[in-house]
């Protein structure tokens, strides 16, 4: 009995800019189709993972814009300045 191999961790790029920027590379190089199937697999994965890691990404700043959004803004109230 053969054990399965162990699947590669997912590399986290340095940060959603740099995810977004290796997305875009992969989707063109795709696009040309002339890749190889097994690279295409890879890349289709690792563009997965990518995907993936900027939804997170963006979801989280989401939410801490709602957060900020609740505790902070306040609607503007000219009656509350002192004329003075």
């Amino acid at each position: 009995m053969t054990k399965p191999a162990d699947p590669v961790k997912f590399s986290p790029p340095e940060g959603f800019e740099a995810a977004l920027a290796e997305l875009e590379s992969i989707v063109l190089e795709m696009e040309t189709g002339q890749m190889p199937l097994e690279e295409s697999l890879e890349a289709h994965k690792r563009g997965t993972e990518l995907l993936q890691y900027c939804h997170s990404k963006l979801q989280d700043a989401q939410q801490q814009v709602r957060l900020l959004e609740a505790s902070t803004l306040k609607n503007f109230s000219p009656s509350g300045i002192d004329d003075r």
